[in-house]
């Protein structure tokens, strides 16, 4: 008699955890589930139904993203969907009496809702676990408990921000139907997120990919590839996206036209789809891309990733490398010449949490006017990590981006354009018709015209004076705190200081580059125009330390694709509370309310 087959076992490896949610986990979830329907019957009962209508009261939590997927790890947040009857509204009712309720509740902190997102939503924390709750409204009276989200007919009557709230569970369920053996898919994509991660391409907002991205692409390669483990997966991932067409679309199932009446994603039809670099589409109707964000620039970064790990991957197969190599974490700031800096500083934590959200949501759009104002000629690369200064006296976190020319472009020779900062000192003498005259200080001139100690005297190239301890010279060291220790005929990129210029309403933002006679003399010799960082900061001022950061966040919204008003709006917002600190800040390169571009973007921006 045979003995039975050993269980089956899923990749070279046991699967990371086959462990579902934990009882802390199924209380939490028990928690906001009766918040919702407490608050539900409440607005019933205030609304005049009756008394039975109150009873059958109802809202139900469902999860989605990674946390419905099984792939949520420690620390990640829980999506989740609030499912509540027509009467009861997201714009008063959810976004206003529900938000009231959970400010007033011990458990809930960081409480900030994003109404003006693509998808609305409200982020708080409960009990330190990270929620982004949806609300959507069904046309139903009466929410029943064993509501099939999957329906069709729960699309009924429903405006589009609904049939968008909605998708994020509809998308999951179809994913995990859609592919051969959940389990094999499951472990992939643990492993593909926290490659992502590792390599800097994990972000929605910034315009690389998110959760629900992964996941689709994860899912198609399982279904290319359906008896294969996650090992091979992996290595086929790599193998599949480095050769894939783009913009051809990344699909689980044809796209479904039910006659609803809602828009579908369909480049013949729609002009915006068209557009689209990197479509990744949703298996759900109404069928839509998931990855509008991406940009010329993000996908170049992300090609140049897959590639990086299909390298791996086929020494790995080849015993030359160890799995452990494909997870080195990405070197950014080694990866680059020139970068630009874009510090956010808010009057306190609150502040700094909507004004960031809102500022990160625009980075993307950064991006977008850097491609489209350049040609294409300089590339962008945001890094979508922030980075906080701790010895800054306001809230303060920066996020960077890597520049580079596009590898190829030739420089047209014959036209340039070259600007310097330099000081008084160093301007050059054929601006003055009769030479070079160095001008004194009117209040210096007037001190030493008057002065009675008879220790001046008069020469031909201008009024001079003995050694006086007590005197100020022009250049003392009030002036020279602001100046390179370094000869000032030898300032390097490195060594120059901030300018100064006010960006009010209409003003422009006075670029600080590297020394002229510096930039020739390198670009002679056939070097880097700078080996420093290019910083750019530009500001919105804002006024009071309590205007800053009532912006609400944009999420990664295909609504906030309009262009930011100003040419110098972006970056950072500082009261006037935190003026007296601006002189540190400036010391330390960042932002006290003025814009300066700086280092090296000659070499960038050459036309």
């Amino acid at each position: 008699m045979s003995s039975p087959p050993p269980p089956k076992q899923y990749g070279v490896t046991k699967p990371i955890s086959m462990a579902g949610p934990t009882e802390a986990d199924m209380q939490r979830n028990r928690e906001l589930e009766k918040i919702a329907k407490d608050w539900v019957k409440e607005l019933t009962r205030l609304r005049g139904y009756s008394d039975q209508m109150v009873e059958d009261a109802n809202a139900l939590i469902f999860t989605f993203g990674s946390y419905r997927l099984g792939v949520h790890g420690p620390g990640a947040d829980i999506d989740a969907l609030c499912v509540g009857p027509s009467y009861v509204s997201r714009e008063e009712d959810f976004f206003f009496i529900l938000h009231n309720i959970l400010a007033e509740m011990e458990e809930v902190t960081e409480l900030q809702p994003v109404l003006d997102a693509h998808v609305p939503v409200m982020k708080f924390k409960f009990d330190g676990l990270s929620i982004d709750l949806l609300y959507a409204s069904i046309s139903r009276l009466v929410v029943p408990e064993d509501l099939d989200i999957s329906d069709m007919s729960v699309l009924n009557d429903v405006d589009e921000p609904t049939v968008r709230s909605l998708n994020g569970c509809r998308v999951a369920d179809q994913i995990l139907k859609l592919v051969p053996n959940v389990e094999h898919f499951c472990t992939t994509l643990r492993c593909l997120k926290f490659w992502a991660k590792r390599r800097g391409v994990y972000s929605n907002v910034t315009g690389f990919l998110g959760g629900v991205n992964w996941a689709l692409l994860v899912a198609r390669v399982c279904q290319l590839y359906p008896n294969a483990v996650p090992s091979m997966l992996v290595s086929r991932f790599f193998r599949v996206y480095t050769m894939w067409r783009w913009p051809n679309p990344v699909m689980l199932c044809a796209i479904d036209e039910a006659e609803l009446g809602f828009s579908v994603w369909d480049p013949r039809k729609n002009r915006r789809d068209k557009t689209h670099h990197m479509p990744i589409i949703t298996p759900a109707y109404p069928c839509m891309n998931s990855s509008y964000n991406v940009s010329t620039s993000t996908l170049r970064v992300m090609m140049d990733q897959f590639q990086y790990g299909n390298t791996i991957c086929e020494e790995v197969e080849l015993n030359k490398a160890q799995w452990s190599a494909l997870f080195e974490p990405y070197l950014f700031f080694e990866s680059y010449r020139n970068y630009l800096q874009v510090d956010i500083v808010a009057a306190n934590a609150d502040d700094l949490l909507a004004w960031k959200g809102w500022v990160e949501s625009r980075l993307r759009q950064l991006t977008l006017m850097i491609e489209r104002d350049t040609y294409g000629k300089l590339q962008c690369h945001p890094y979508p990590h922030e980075y906080v200064d701790t010895s800054k006296p306001c809230a303060h976190c920066a996020f960077f981006m890597g520049l580079q020319r596009k590898p190829g472009e030739v420089v047209q020779e014959g036209m340039e354009i070259c600007v310097s900062h330099i000081r008084r000192k160093q301007i050059p003498p054929y601006v003055f018709p009769e030479g070079y005259k160095r001008t004194r200080h009117p209040r210096l001139a007037s001190q030493q015209r008057s002065s009675e100690n008879g220790n001046e005297y008069q020469t031909g190239s201008g009024l001079k004076r003995k050694k006086d301890p007590e005197s100020v010279d022009q250049d003392g060291p009030e002036k020279r705190q602001s100046i390179s220790p370094q000869k000032q005929d030898s300032l390097s990129p490195d060594h120059l200081a901030p300018s100064s210029v006010r960006s009010g309403t209409g003003s422009n933002v006075e670029p600080v580059i590297p020394d002229k006679r510096v930039l020739n003399q390198e670009i002679a010799e056939g070097g880097d125009v700078s080996n420093s960082s290019v910083i750019t900061s530009v500001t919105s001022e804002v006024g009071s330390c309590e205007d800053v950061g009532n912006e609400s966040v944009a999420g990664s919204s295909e609504g906030n694709n309009g262009s930011v008003e100003g040419s110098n709006n972006l970056v950072s917002s500082q009261s006037d509370s935190c003026d007296a600190d601006s002189q540190s800040l400036l010391e330390n390169r960042h932002l006290d309310g003025n814009g300066a571009f700086q280092d090296g973007v000659h070499e960038e921006l050459e036309v």
